[in-house]
């Protein structure tokens, strides 16, 4: 899901990222300046053509600009899926050693839109376990990435006993 408010957020993120100047990104994306300080200061996103050219100008996608991009997480089979590295920590934590053993742990997830005062958060708690390399095959069908780089093909599920969540709205 797209949130619009945050586009000028992302402007400004990638620009500064490259050390560019409103004039430099008006340049690349053949626009005016004022134009990108419109996009930066105001609510809401341009039409497809202003983002191709503003993502090629800030050496990024247009998903990035427009807040897509990665699925961290997927719901597959009714449980959240996603994936870490063989050896860190949580891989390790899960490999408790006794039959039987269920490690209970919370999965957060939150959207802040800052510019329009507004998001949600949830909460997810329940059983976490390795995902069976039997099973891997099926799991990696749900196309999840995970945002730090690196090796990580394990994969965990959580099996949801409870969801809580909220809506935050500007003031």
């Amino acid at each position: 899901m797209t949130h619009p408010g945050d586009f000028g957020r992302r402007i400004t993120h990638h620009r500064t990222k490259l050390n560019l100047t409103l004039e430099e990104v008006a340049d690349r994306a053949d626009m005016s300046a004022g134009c990108v300080q419109r996009l930066e200061d105001h609510l809401g996103a341009p039409d497809r053509g202003t983002v191709t050219r503003l993502a090629k100008a800030l050496e990024t996608t247009e998903e990035a600009l427009l807040g897509g991009g990665y699925e961290r997480y997927q719901v597959h089979d009714g449980a959240i899926v996603f994936r870490t590295a063989h050896g860190g920590p949580m891989g390790q934590d899960l490999r408790t050693g006794v039959e039987g053993v269920e490690i209970e742990i919370g999965f957060q997830v939150d959207r802040i839109d800052e510019a329009r005062r507004e998001g949600w958060s949830v909460l997810v708690q329940g059983p976490a376990h390795h995902v069976p390399d039997d099973e891997a095959a099926t799991v990696s069908g749900a196309d999840v990435t995970p945002w730090a780089g690196g090796d990580r093909h394990l994969y965990i599920r959580i099996a949801p006993h409870q969801i809580t969540g909220r809506r935050i709205h500007g003031l």
